[in-house]
């Protein structure tokens, strides 16, 4: 297994849904590393690095998301890999 990064943009109701504080946990949980957002078009945008089993698991369940909220879309892209420490929440952009 080797190291990647994703940047994962997630679509639908997604905003106000407890779905970032879920994000934070899901990852967590995973041992994935990297960051969380929400984004000023009502999407929230993930930056996911780790193993790749283990991230691909990680965008696996940010397609059901949230108990509240209801994911309509994921776009998923490869990312350039940066030093993160953890799992954190990150201003909106």
């Amino acid at each position: 297994m080797s190291g990647i990064a994703r940047i994962i943009r997630i679509h639908g109701r997604v905003q106000g849904v407890f779905f970032r504080d879920w994000t934070i946990g899901e990852a967590r949980a995973l041992g994935v590393s990297g960051w969380v957002r929400n984004r000023h078009d009502g999407s929230v945008e993930v930056y996911a690095a780790g193993e790749a089993e283990t991230v691909d698991r990680f965008i696996d369940r940010l397609h059901d998301g949230s108990p509240p909220s209801r994911v309509e879309d994921v776009e998923v892209k490869d990312a350039v890999p940066e030093a993160v420490d953890g799992f954190v929440r990150r201003p909106t952009a």
